[in-house]
């Protein structure tokens, strides 16, 4: 069963966002993370980054159908960081990401509920600037032809939507190709090649298509 598609933040990007509440300072990093291990790097930067920081709270989902997730308030009162946190990432429709807030306490008490709204508006804020791609399950497939016809039948297929993910040179041009299903490969490989090549099955691949 083809798995749902999702929203994520581009590899290798992060989003940063600044909110003050009551003179306490709250600042949100949304970053990619396809694993806990990674999620758990980010909240180690910031607390190495922001040692003067009071409390660094995270949050962050995996998996195409966000089956991992976790939350940790960091000595703030029980569901009052990392569940907002999660519930804007969620919300957002978002998976493997992670977010952490670094809080510098300015004095005033929150309460609970002011809380809960300032470590969820801290990731909305690091949102807005956020790089999005949407993650989809592609079938692969993959066509052998001539090196002298490589580039052309390359744009062609370009042209009509195909990704095309790699090219390897040997005897002979060697591409592998990413569709939403093998037939609408094999329809634009014949197009491009006047039915001289075939498109053959190469197993699935989630890639990043841009939003």
């Amino acid at each position: 069963m083809t798995e749902p598609a999702y929203l994520t933040l581009a590899a290798g990007t992060e989003a940063v966002g600044t909110i003050e509440v009551k003179r306490s300072r709250f600042r949100g990093v949304v970053a990619r993370a396809e694993t806990e291990e990674q999620a758990r790097d980010l909240v180690t930067r910031m607390r190495q980054d922001h040692r003067d920081a009071r409390h660094h709270c995270s949050a962050f989902v995996l998996g195409p159908r966000g089956q991992t997730a976790r939350t940790n308030d960091d000595g703030e009162p029980t569901g009052t960081a990392g569940a907002p946190m999660l519930d804007v990432l969620v919300g957002d429709g978002l998976s493997d990401v992670v977010a952490v807030v670094a809080r510098w306490f300015g004095g005033t008490l929150l309460g609970t509920g002011g809380l809960a709204r300032a470590y969820g508006d801290a990731v909305s804020e690091a949102l807005r600037s956020a790089h999005l791609v949407r993650r989809e399950q592609r079938m692969l497939s993959r066509v052998t032809l001539s090196h002298a016809d490589a580039g052309r039948v390359e744009a062609e297929l370009r042209s009509r939507g195909v990704e095309v993910l790699e090219t390897g040179y040997a005897d002979r041009a060697t591409m592998l190709l990413a569709t939403r299903g093998l037939h609408e490969a094999r329809a634009a490989v014949a197009a491009a090649t006047s039915g001289r090549a075939q498109a053959e099955p190469a197993g699935e691949r989630w890639i990043d298509v841009p939003v």
